[in-house]
């Protein structure tokens, strides 16, 4: 999927651009914060956590793939939860491997010893721009449509606790640039959500149910997505028939004009 360069702004536009940031509490939070998240976006990821559940926080869930993760800012709070407090300089020395030689030389961070101070768990961010690296978090440059990505993010979370190497979640903030086009952006949005499913089909933890009737939770996928008639049909036919539940939330830290809400899908029932 390719994604248009962003085109410069306008003078009066920009102004109005620097007027709204200037205004943002959560930008003025995230130039404040000692955190020093690198996107105004992890602030989103915070509250959807804490307001539903805190997903990231439970001991059980230990595997988690950031799509389209650059610069870094969910990922940054996925390893905040999970507890880790490493120095970024502890896999820079990484920075600029190939993805499959980082695997390679790594393993999954669970079973790499080395300056592992504290955290649970495996992270794996994916962008095709380069990030600097995250305490705890591996980092691939690829394409996540790329056809060796899935067996890429699954060799980087197997470890003994996980050697399917699933993912308890999966996390998607990307958004196409403007076009100003309505229906090309929400055809956009569409394609998105499309590929982002498509990939996590193959990469979540079944939700099962065994002898007793105990159910596991499943896979959760946590899905931006831009509001539609065509993204309303796509939850109809393909979230809801695949998790056990499907939430929609607009976040308050989403911008109030903006058409952005996220799907919370809980349960992975691994249908399709």
């Amino acid at each position: 999927m390719s994604f248009r360069p962003t085109l410069p702004l306008h003078k009066k536009s920009s102004t109005a651009w620097l007027a709204r940031q200037s205004r943002d509490p959560f930008v003025k939070a995230r130039l404040s914060s000692p955190s020093s998240y690198r996107s105004r976006a992890a602030y989103k990821l915070i509250e959807l956590n804490d307001k539903w559940g805190r997903f990231l926080s439970r001991p059980s869930v230990r595997s988690v793939v950031d799509l389209g993760a650059a610069p870094g800012g969910w990922s940054q709070v996925v390893a905040e939860n999970f507890g880790w407090t490493l120095e970024a300089a502890d896999n820079a020395e990484d920075f600029g491997l190939r993805e499959e030689a980082k695997v390679q030389k790594r393993g999954s961070w669970s079973t790499e010893p080395m300056n592992k101070i504290t955290g649970r768990g495996n992270i794996v961010a994916l962008d095709l721009l380069p990030m600097v690296p995250i305490p705890g978090v591996q980092t691939l440059q690829m394409d996540f449509l790329a056809p060796d990505s899935a067996r890429i993010v699954r060799d980087a979370l197997k470890n003994s606790r996980n050697p399917e190497g699933t993912a308890d979640i999966v996390l998607s903030d990307m958004a196409a640039n403007f076009s100003g086009s309505k229906i090309r952006d929400s055809q956009m949005s569409l394609d998105i959500c499309h590929a982002v499913f498509d990939f996590a089909k193959g990469a979540l933890t079944v939700r099962t149910v065994d002898e007793r009737g105990k159910a596991s939770c499943g896979g959760i996928l946590l899905l931006k997505h831009f509001a539609h008639p065509l993204l309303q049909e796509f939850r109809k036919e393909h979230l809801e028939p695949n998790f056990h539940l499907v939430h929609y939330i607009k976040p308050e830290s989403s911008r109030a004009d903006s058409a952005e809400g996220y799907w919370l899908c809980r349960g992975w029932l691994g249908r399709t």
